[in-house]
């Protein structure tokens, strides 16, 4: 968002002025993370988690790319090549776990930044587009995190992709063709495993386009921030350099800090021991799981076990699975409040903090556990109240609430009211 008041970009170099001229890139840069870009004064941490999940996506793409050398889609030798590039390639062991783990990394901080958007409205106007391509590059996420969880072929990822597969077979008249279209067989196989690998390594690419557009879509009406009152003045900004640079290279530093401590002394901690087996069709493991950042879905899947009239039980757990994602593309007219930000809704903040993180948490817990009582009939409440947060009470607070009264100004938020402003005579 450009204010009135944005630093110019102007270069005094001759070979930087030449450059502005033909190709302004740094201009872009400038205008964008730059002190070209004024910024909500008060933002806390939490929105140091957008700028993580980018370093998150280029350590992703760059572990990527190395492993990607040394990999063999083939059923026969896929296993042994994720071995040998662990043990026999310099520093492959590094790329690999830095790899796995960049994946689990990935997940904890999007999760985080999707809460922090949830707490705060940060999908309510005039930002819904930010949201709803926040969205897309989340399902895009789920997709090449899943094929890539197929790569290394152990059980549980040969396992894991016979099982997501199967969902599609729920789909009425088309969904064993489309299956096995997908698939291109009847069972994962070398088709299966050269496709996934295909889309896998292609996805990530995808994924940096649509954070190009998440980024461009925000930078039109500017960052939010924890009051959720706009931008008046320029004393409500500062600019993005070098204020929130040292903010985010901070986090950055924190951040580098927890996930090496993760990959050089507990690379398997979030792994499955099962996928150390090679895969083997003829033996079932006692207890299929997904990665861990898909149990909360795949504990809504499972918490559906009795049909309803003509509609199969597992019909109505895919439908209710990729729901619990896709209305979060309705929550900017789900949530009718004046107000965005949760601080300033007493009765939302309630609802917030006792209902939909138990409930996402208990979500959790019960994806991780075997598909038993009591863990079903835990996870079909839990569910239950997820989609009810959503789809029931939000809009209802919304509409009923009386939030707390706001600062007039960002600047206020953060100050304080300026009492001797108020009672200087009028000029």
């Amino acid at each position: 968002m450009s204010f009135p008041w944005a630093n110019e970009y102007t270069p005094s170099h001759p070979f930087m002025k030449w450059m502005d001229e033909k190709l302004p890139l740094p201009r872009l840069v400038y205008n964008s993370v730059g002190s070209g870009y004024p910024v909500p004064r008060n933002l806390n941490y939490f929105w140091n988690f957008g700028f993580l999940a980018l370093i998150c996506l280029v350590i992703q793409i760059v572990t990527g790319i190395v492993m990607a050398m040394h990999y063999a889609a083939n059923t026969a030798v896929a296993f042994d090549t994720i071995e040998m590039t662990v043990r026999d390639v310099n520093w492959g062991w590094l790329f690999r776990y830095g790899h796995a783990n960049g994946a689990s990394a990935f997940f904890v901080v999007i999760y985080i930044h999707i809460f922090r958007g949830f707490y705060y409205g940060s999908y309510k106007a005039p930002r819904e587009m930010v949201w709803l391509l926040g969205v897309v590059i989340f399902l895009l996420m789920m997709a090449t995190a899943f094929m890539g969880y197929v790569l290394p072929w152990g059980q549980m990822s040969f396992w894991g992709a016979k099982v997501i597969t199967g969902l599609f077979g729920a789909i009425p008249f088309v969904g064993e063709p489309l299956q096995q279209w997908l698939l291109g067989g009847f069972a994962p196989d070398n088709a299966a495993l050269n496709r996934f690998f295909s889309l896998h390594y292609l996805l990530p690419f995808v994924i940096v386009g649509v954070v190009i557009l998440h980024i461009w879509a925000l930078h039109i009406p500017g960052s939010s921030n924890p009051t959720g009152v706009e931008v008046k003045s320029e004393s409500d900004t500062v600019p993005f350099y070098p204020y929130y640079i040292a903010k985010d290279g901070w986090a950055v530093g924190a951040f580098a800090i927890l996930f090496a401590a993760a990959v050089f002394f507990f690379p398997n901690a979030l792994g499955h021991p099962d996928n150390y087996i090679p895969a083997n069709p003829m033996s079932t493991p006692a207890h299929i799981v997904p990665e861990w950042y898909f149990w909360p879905f795949y504990a809504i899947l499972r918490a559906f076990t009795q049909d309803f009239f003509f509609i199969p039980a597992k019909l109505m757990g895919v439908l209710a699975m990729f729901g619990a994602i896709l209305v979060w593309f309705f929550l900017p007219w789900l949530d009718k409040s004046p107000v965005r930000s949760g601080s300033y809704r007493p009765t939302y903040k309630k609802f917030f903090w006792f209902g939909l993180i138990p409930a996402m948490a208990v979500l959790f817990y019960c994806g991780g556990a075997a598909a038993t009582e009591p863990y079903v009939m835990i996870s079909q409440l839990a569910a239950l109240y997820y989609f009810a947060h959503f789809l029931i009470i939000l809009p209802v607070v919304s509409a009923i609430e009386k939030p707390l009264p706001l600062p007039y100004s960002i600047t206020e938020a953060v100050l304080g009211k300026d009492e001797g402003a108020e009672l200087a005579p009028a000029a």
